[in-house]
């Protein structure tokens, strides 16, 4: 009888503390579950922003965005004097001509390529700049000297049928401003209107009627930058 009781109280013991043990493990069970459910939870918004662009895997995504490459930042940042503007209003770049190292008179070299267009098309200004120097000369006739804001380039433009109204040296003008209109002043030839362009790199003299000449075909078709 004893023993019975014993056997009893031995199996009671023993379910109770499977029960216990189970109940005990349940918790960490439950605990790793909800650790697994809430990692994704808690990530997201970093992944969001890394998604819309605002920080680079392991950055801080409340930082500032760091600018995009090649954007200009900051005071005094400036545009470099390429890209410029065709001169001859309803000029494509497909109809220009490389005239650049043709031959001219007295052994010259043009130093300049010839736009051909009607008599008073408008003639635009390729750039930002300043009027330096209106000029009405023998070969070139009425001809404009503009300098670009930093003074290292002179656009030349040439054989004009007139200024444009109020146009004065040192006015400063914007890219696309008409500052004059096609003609064939000077020694150009009444049968073929056109504008005679330059571009001139300027010495540290700054002097308008002086440079070295670039050939303003690949810059004007985009195909070359302002060295």
């Amino acid at each position: 009888m004893m023993l019975t009781r014993l056997l009893a109280l031995g199996v009671v013991i023993g379910v109770a503390g499977w029960w216990l043990l189970a109940s005990g493990n349940d918790v960490p069970e439950k605990a790793v579950a909800a650790q697994v459910v809430a990692a994704p939870v808690a990530a997201a918004p970093v992944a969001e922003s890394r998604q819309a662009g605002l920080g680079a895997p392991g950055a801080d995504p409340l930082a500032p965005a760091a600018p995009a490459e090649g954007s200009q930042a900051g005071p005094g940042a400036a545009a470099a004097p390429s890209g410029l503007l065709l001169p001859v209003q309803g000029i494509a770049a497909a109809q220009l001509q490389d005239t650049f190292t043709d031959a001219r008179s007295q052994g010259r070299v043009h130093d300049a390529i010839d736009i051909l267009a009607a008599e008073g098309t408008p003639v635009l200004a390729v750039a930002d700049g300043t009027i330096e120097k209106l000029f009405d000369s023998e070969r070139g006739g009425l001809t404009v000297y503009q300098f670009e804001p930093g003074g290292t380039y002179c656009y030349y433009y040439a054989h004009l049928q007139r200024y444009a109204d109020g146009l004065a040296e040192k006015q400063a003008v914007k890219r696309g401003d008409v500052i004059g209109y096609v003609g064939h002043t000077g020694n150009a030839s009444p049968d073929a209107p056109h504008l005679h362009f330059e571009i001139h790199r300027l010495g540290p003299e700054k002097q308008w009627w002086k440079g070295e000449s670039l050939n303003p075909y690949p810059v004007l078709r985009g195909e070359q930058a302002l060295p």
